[in-house]
């Protein structure tokens, strides 16, 4: 491929300067050359939408032309499609300008600063000006301090701005994190990464995909000082550098990865080279490593070079693909990994095989792919993850008080900010003006405000944190207009996320051209919806409404299928420019006219609203799908929205397919579960116990199920797949595994076909374990009471840390907690040696007022005492652990900080404590 003549004279004109004195960014001469290339092949595929035209800044010097190339050369499409080129030229100066300022810039080698501090993007979070907000707060904060308490004090820096809380799985952009003063742990490490690079310190986010021993994942943060990496919780500041909560469940992780941008020559261990970013695998600064070999054959014996080799965990009852690796032309493809147990899964046209791989005990491994689509059978696998060998850097008594202090003094700087935010009183009030507004104007009784929603949009107003004013702002308007319910309607269909971080002008474009109003109806309240999947909202409705005309919207409106040939005709997938799968906004699509497959189904979904058209993703399948309305309706574009005439119940769905010509129902078919309940499982739940996948190409794709007519409530057996569940005909996978308090799991997995018409019955089938601990249940360790003796309010995690603990309800004065008391008090020193928490609640106040502690001589010291506000944690308790007698106390359980319980007892038990310590001793 032949390099573009401006290329290349840019390459010699500033290899010309650097000889006449100008230092050059890409200083290896074969590394920069590799990068002009890139760029190059990149613009060949990018020729519309004028994406690149930053680069043709006269006035750049060779160091700004070289840093915008490297970064123009390995971003995602949506990144050059949703920004101007004049974002990341500001990024790029304030950057070489952080790099002179800060007294490490000098020090860090070019190939770590140019990866690892210039990059502006962490993950998948939206971009924003952060880099410039950051660095003017934290400069003289870190100065003339060593770059590794630079590390720490930034960190203590961002626990002043944010605390972890779990969310959605979308990330918030660093600005939006600090304004909300939440994040979970994917975006505390998005904006600590954020914060260290804002002060020119080399960071990288490192996660676990997923654990091996608990259903859950994890990210933090790794710092470059001085020739090492460190690693630390984001916004969990601790005293020294590689100690954080996570260190001994990462000494059991069997892969760590980060994504490098760009190309990316290091000394870890490649796991995957792309156009947009290089994945590395760091597991082994964590953990105790091993090398295994898989050999993948034919039917004939014969080795299979480019197949997909798949390394797979269990982790949310599913096997989640950590590693995907091709074979070599002997057939082998390896990877080094923690000790513990992974499926394999191979496959090549449509043949497939498997197996389970132990790493530690061997070496090599072959699979034949033997397997093909249409086979019925069963099969059991015991997965048992890596054991505990964490060990951990010293800190000294002083050192463990300082920080303690300090992060007491910064929870209330932070609380100060967070009491700025509403609260239930003012919002109420807030609401209640609004809708005398509302009704005021509005005098006909069936368009007023509805009774039992205040509360609700009460409640978003709370919800919306730092982002208040601009819901504040939109109710109002919609209340001076008496539109109070339409604005429900929109606010009512985003997420709590969406909620805190939505942008003023994305409320207003959708809802001026969206006026139905709320509707339980699933495929109409698809087009209130300003999301469509995670994409970046943009005010796309005005957008498409200026850049159609009537008749072109029109005749979209009424035959879809125009619109189908449309985005065929004119957007050119490549996926492989969007290799991170950052969904580019459905503006961006239009200006660039190329997409990746996700942001072109984003797009057409985006466009078919726009016009009026009730379209979505199944969040199931991943297919885009619309409604076929039967009936007339009336479209006056592009000015308001759409007048529905009358739709009756003759609603036809279907599904969009860019490669056929014409419309699609997909065949369908039922799937009934059959399951004998267990005595601690009455109800398995989709996603803790069991998944459903569907093969394509001998591939299985996860179906995923959230509750339709309880959102927000897990789907579970009884509530989805009991009775008939409809699914598309095709070949499944059915996994269920029971999770053991070591982590081990007991797994069961079912092939079957789903034919078209079929009511298609299949056994549940959840093994049992009589030796071992399992996880019985769940309780969420986020969970807060009010301390006895001071009242204030603290989660079990805050009150314990990580780890294991003991939670007790108490019914002061009765015989059964007396009894419990006592058989605690015998069994003290073991519990004591164990370090553990106790937290002991009382029901109310009035009983804690009536126990006396000097009746139970010889409690443990590590009891905590607090009072269970408002019955919470007993009402989850005993909803969750499947507890008939509600109010029978005491009721005691043994969980873990990821949110498992091994251990419930309820009411009149003899030799409590002994239990306890029995279950406590096999932990």
């Amino acid at each position: 491929m032949k390099t573009p003549i401006r290329l290349v004279s840019i390459l010699i004109c500033s290899m010309g300067l650097w000889a006449c004195g100008e230092s050059h960014f890409l200083k290896e001469k074969s590394y920069r050359e590799q990068v002009y290339a890139d760029l190059a092949k990149k613009k060949e595929l990018l020729p519309n939408g004028n994406l690149f035209a930053v680069l043709d800044d006269s006035t750049l010097t060779v160091t700004e032309q070289e840093a915008l190339t490297f970064l123009y050369a390995y971003m995602p499409i949506g990144d050059m499609a949703d920004y101007p080129g004049d974002y990341y030229l500001d990024n790029v100066r304030l950057t070489l300008q952080i790099r002179e300022e800060m007294p490490w810039g000098k020090l860090i080698p070019d190939e770590v600063f140019r990866h690892f501090v210039l990059p502006v993007r962490v993950n998948n979070e939206n971009l924003d000006d952060a880099r410039g907000v950051f660095y003017a707060e934290l400069k003289e904060r870190v100065e003339g301090l060593s770059m590794e308490d630079a590390i720490l004090e930034v960190n203590h820096w961002c626990h002043e701005k944010v605390i972890y809380t779990p969310s959605d799985a979308r990330t918030s952009s660093p600005l939006a994190t600090v304004k909300t003063a939440y994040g979970r742990c994917g975006e505390e490490s998005t904006f600590t990464v954020a914060a260290l690079r804002a002060v020119g310190i080399p960071a990288r986010q490192v996660y676990t995909p997923r654990w091996a021993h608990t259903d859950d994942n994890h990210a933090w943060v790794e710092a470059w000082a001085n020739g090492q990496w460190h690693f630390m919780g984001a916004c969990e500041p601790e005293p020294v550098l590689d100690l954080g909560w996570f260190n001994a469940p990462a000494s059991r992780g069997m892969l760590m990865h980060t994504k490098v941008f760009g190309r990316y020559n290091g000394p870890e261990e490649i796991m995957l080279e792309t156009p947009n970013y290089t994945e590395i695998n760091v597991i082994g600064n964590y953990a105790q490593t091993a090398k295994a070999a898989v050999r993948v054959l034919g039917k004939d014996g014969n080795p299979v070079s480019d197949a997909k080799v798949e390394f797979k965990l269990y982790n949310y009852a599913e096997f989640y693909t950590v590693a995907t690796k091709r074979t070599s032309s002997e057939g082998i493809a390896s990877l080094t990994a923690g000790r513990g147990d992974m499926l394999v899964w191979a496959s090549k046209d449509g043949s497939f095989g498997y197996s389970k791989l132990a790493f530690g005990k061997d070496e090599t491994l072959d699979i034949i792919l033997n397997k093909m689509e249409g086979e019925t059978y069963s099969l059991q696998v015991d997965i048992t993850p890596p054991v505990e060998g964490v060990t951990q850097p010293v800190v000294t008594p002083e050192q463990r008080e300082e920080n303690t202090r300090r992060l007491a003094q910064e929870d209330s700087i932070r609380n100060v900010y967070v009491a700025t935010f509403m609260n239930n009183e003012r919002a109420s009030r807030l609401v209640d003006t609004l809708i005398q507004l509302n009704n005021s104007i509005m005098g006909d009784e069936s368009v007023r405000f509805t009774a039992g929603r205040p509360s609700t949009v009460a409640r978003m107003l709370v919800d919306s944190r730092g982002n208040y004013q601009t819901l504040t702002n939109f109710l109002s308007t919609a209340a001076g207009n008496g539109k109070l319910n339409n604005a429900f309607c929109l606010l009512s269909n985003l997420s709590t996320k969406d909620l805190r971080d939505v942008l003023p002008e994305i409320l207003n474009d959708h809802f001026i051209y969206t006026s139905k109003e709320y509707t339980t109806n699933r495929h109409l309240r698809a087009d209130f919806n300003p999301r469509v999947a995670n994409e970046m909202l943009t005010p796309y409705r005005s957008f498409f409404r200026n850049m159609l005309s009537v008749d072109e919207a029109k005749n979209y409106y009424r035959n879809p299928q125009l619109l189908v040939e449309w985005c065929k005709n004119n957007i050119t997938i490549h996926d492989e420019l969007n290799s991170q799968r950052i969904p580019i906004s459905p503006i961006g699509v239009w200006n660039a006219r190329v997409a990746d497959e996700l942001s072109r189904n984003i797009f057409f979904v985006a466009m078919a609203r726009s016009v009026g058209l009730w379209s979505w993703i199944d969040e199931a399948t991943g297919k885009v799908q619309y409604v076929q309305q039967p009936k007339h309706i009336d479209v006056d574009f592009p000015h308001r929205g759409i007048e529905i005439i009358d739709i009756g119940n003759d609603i036809s769905v279907f599904d969009v397919n860019f490669e056929a010509s014409e419309l699609k129902i997909s065949p369908s078919g039922v799937v009934r579960m059959f399951y004998q309940p267990l005595p601690y499982l009455d109800d398995p739940r989709y996603y803790t116990h069991f998944t459903l996948s569907r093969f394509e190409k001998g591939i299985p794709y996860l179906l995923s199920y959230d509750d339709e007519i309880y959102p927000g409530r897990p789907t579970s057996w009884n509530n989805k797949f009991k009775y008939n569940n409809q699914v598309d005909a095709g070949y499944y996978m059915l996994t269920a595994g029971t999770r053991l308090a070591s982590g081990k799991v007991l797994c069961n997995i079912s092939f079957f076909n789903v034919k078209e018409g079929e009511e298609k019955g299949i056994d549940l089938v959840m093994r049992d374990s009589k030796d071992d601990i399992r996880v019985i249940g769940n309780f969420n360790s986020e969970s807060t009471f009010r301390l006895a003796d001071s009242g204030t309010v603290q989660s079990v995690l805050q009150a314990n840390g990580r780890g294991y603990y003991v939670v007790g309800i108490l019914g002061v004065g009765q015989e059964p907690t007396n009894h419990a008391l006592r058989d605690l008090a015998a069994v003290a020193n073991d519990l004591e040696k164990w370090g553990k928490k106790l937290i002991l609640l009382f029901p109310d106040e009035n009983q804690y007022s009536r126990f006396q502690v000097s009746d139970f001589p010889g409690l443990p010291s590590t009891i905590i005492y607090g009072i269970d506000t408002d019955g919470a944690i007993q009402k989850q308790i005993t909803e969750e652990m499947k507890l008939s007698a509600h109010s029978s106390l005491p009721i005691f359980i043994i969980g873990d900080t990821f949110n498992r319980v091994v251990f419930v007892s309820q009411g009149y038990t003899i030799g409590l404590g002994e239990q306890l310590m029995k279950v406590i001793s096999r932990l």
